[in-house]
Parts: structure tokens; C-alpha cells; sequence
């Protein structure tokens, strides 16, 4: 089954197809095989985004698309970054700057709880779509440690867990984390369609749903 994966962030991808494989047996398409045009990311929740891409990358391109939305909601920011996240220090989308001001902002705050959100979704071009979220609670740490990761991994800790999701590395990172929790949901959504006959394998262009 083919699906185009609709996002341009090379770390993304890898982590998308790492998850995703592990249910089905996907072909996984990504802009560098069928190029894309960028969508504006101008929704007030991740839902509102993800489905943004995936319906404009679907239409621009006539093929399935599975496109997410993420970022953190820090407790004691009122839920800020949120939509935000990666450009919470300025248009350039640097991770090391976005850190170094939340944590600027937290540093006299004594409540560090925070949280990964994730909604992906999937859509075919008869408009069908799936969707599902995913959440990874944790704690802001003092400081970045580890250097596996990327955007805010250096500084969440992850309920249950005393290191970092930079220090934990990517492998125990895809089991736990907001992006595996709300793909797993859509996958699992995906397999059930698939055995119920309601979405057929088309010669050529396999994964339009009926």
C-alpha cells in the first residue's frame, strides 16, 4: 500500500516510517520521490494543521497522504509553545534557540510538567480520512542533556523515566513517544479498515479508499 508521508523534516520521516513498518507493509513515499509544495501551518490546534496538509498534499499530488502535527504544552506557559513549538524562538525553526528560551521562561518555576501532542492524519483523495493523537507526559529538565534527537528532546523528561528523550536514544524514543502513540492508533485504524474490505489495493494506485 502506498502512502505519502507529508512533511519535508528529514527526523520525522525516519521516525514515521520506523513506526509505521512495524504494522504494515507500507511504501512509503516522501517529497524527494513525489515533490511538494509547502503548506502554510496557520491552524490554532495540531488537528487543524494536520489535516491541513494532508488534505493540500493529497490534492496537489492524487495520492493517499499521512501528514502530523506535534509540538509541547508546557503547564506553567499556559500550554505554550503548543502550534508553536517550532518556531517558539523565531521563523528559523532553531531547536538549540527554542530551547534556550523556554527555559529561560521556566527558570523560576517550580512546576516543570509538560507534554508531547501528536495528531496524524491520513487522507485518501475520495476525501476519506483517519485520524488519531497521541500524548507523552513528562518533566522539563534544568538543562539539555543527551545528543540523540531533535527539536525538544534534549530537555523533556518522560514520566516513569530519570533521562531525557536525547539521552534515552531514538529506539526506546519510537516505543514511547506521542508520535508512536498517535500513529500506532491510526495504523491500527488502518488494518481494521484493510480486513473489513472497507479500503482496497488498487493496481497502481494502491490505498485510494473506496
Amino acid at each position: 500500500m502506498r502512502l505519502l508521508l507529508g512533511t519535508k523534516n528529514s527526523n520525522k520521516i525516519r521516525e514515521i516510517k520506523a513506526i509505521c513498518t512495524e504494522f504494515l507493509d507500507l511504501e512509503l513515499l516522501t517529497f524527494s520521490e513525489c515533490p511538494f509544495s509547502d503548506v502554510l501551518e496557520d491552524g490554532e490546534t495540531f488537528e487543524e494543521n494536520a489535516r491541513k496538509k494532508a488534505q493540500q498534499i493529497c490534492v496537489q499530488t492524487g495520492l493517499p497522504v499521512l501528514a502530523e502535527d506535534s509540538g509541547l504544552e508546557v503547564y506553567a506557559l499556559g500550554g505554550a509553545p503548543g502550534v508553536h513549538s517550532a518556531r517558539f524562538a523565531g521563523e528559523r525553526k532553531d531547536d538549540h534557540a527554542n530551547i534556550e528560551k523556554l527555559l529561560a521562561l521556566l527558570k523560576d518555576s517550580p512546576d516543570r510538567r509538560a507534554r508531547f501532542r501528536c495528531v496524524a492524519v491520513l487522507v485518501w483523495p475520495n476525501g476519506d480520512e483517519l485520524i488519531s493523537e497521541g500524548v507523552l507526559s513528562g518533566q522539563i529538565a534544568l538543562a539539555p542533556r543527551g545528543t540523540a534527537g531533535f527539536g525538544y528532546d534534549p530537555i523533556f523528561i518522560p514520566d516513569g523515566y530519570t533521562q531525557t528523550l536525547a539521552e534515552l536514544g531514538s529506539q526506546v524514543k519510537n516505543q514511547i513517544s506521542h508520535r508512536r502513540r498517535a500513529l500506532e492508533g491510526l495504523m491500527r485504524q488502518l488494518q481494521q479498515r484493510l480486513s473489513a474490505g472497507h479500503l482496497h489495493r488498487e493496481k497502481g494506485t494502491e490505498g485510494q479508499g473506496a
